[in-house]
């Protein structure tokens, strides 16, 4: 029986590797990425699936070799490795300095997209504002600045420009959400009493989709957006319209 239960193992390690192997191929995996940042976090991603390939493989023939190895029969009481100070040492060093090396080698990317003094000059800036169950956008007006009387709001749909830098300012009205868009390889949670700065370059045009990755309440499912990347002369065009549709919707009789 523990022969059977040895093999079992086995089968169980290869349906793995060979599921890995052939997804990338099948689709089974993660979309393709779309901005500049995408390419640094997949190295990242790949470097620790491998470490964690590794790491799984080894349990598994270790486990495997000794359901074999205890399926023949000795006599005497079975040895035990409890308590063996040398060995729990080796494994917490060995596992601890696997993580601190994953620590130190993501640490460029992650102060490269989360510090604006990283973002090469131009491109645009837009303020994002989560609130249950909602994305809401704005962009500077004629004065440049966000957070003005003269910011132009959209929902559920954040228009950038392609090819060029983006700062995102990420604000909650309430609960904790998270910005989440694949294919830009972001996930960033949007927390109450922060503004949260991060930026991207989207490589090529394209509409992109925006999901809340934080249970954040009732409609958390419908909680959705979209990025849509366009060309400069477009993004200009949209933002000329904008401010056009802001001075006629009756704000200015309230001056």
């Amino acid at each position: 029986m523990r022969h059977i239960a040895a093999l079992l193992v086995v089968a169980l390690l290869a349906a793995v590797v060979v599921f890995f192997a052939i997804s990338p191929a099948h689709g089974w995996w993660l979309p393709a990425g779309a901005s500049s940042i995408a390419h640094p976090i997949d190295a990242l991603f790949d470097g620790i699936l491998v470490v964690i390939a590794a790491g799984f493989v080894l349990v598994m023939a270790l486990l495997s070799w000794a359901v074999w190895r205890g399926a023949r029969s000795q006599p005497g009481r079975a040895r035990t490795t409890h308590g063996h100070l040398g060995l729990e040492l080796a494994w917490t060093a060995s596992i601890g300095a696997v993580l601190v090396g994953i620590a130190f080698a993501q640490l460029p990317t992650w102060a490269a997209l989360r510090d604006p003094r990283a973002m090469p000059e131009g491109g645009a800036t837009a303020m994002v504002v989560a609130h249950q169950w909602a994305w809401r956008f704005a962009h500077a007006g004629d004065d440049g600045k966000l957070g003005t009387e003269d910011d132009l709001e959209t929902a559920s749909e954040l228009v950038v420009p392609a090819g060029e830098p983006v700062l995102l300012t990420l604000r909650s009205r309430d609960v904790i959400h998270s910005f989440f868009v694949p294919e830009l390889r972001i996930k960033q949670d949007v927390v109450p009493g922060r503004a949260i700065s991060l930026w991207f370059t989207i490589e090529r045009p394209g509409t992109y989709e925006l999901v809340c990755a934080e249970l954040c309440g009732f409609g958390h499912y419908a909680m959705a957006g979209r990025v849509r990347a366009v060309a400069r002369t477009e993004y200009d065009a949209w933002i000329a319209e904008r401010s056009r549709a802001r001075l006629t919707n009756g704000a200015e009789d309230a001056r």
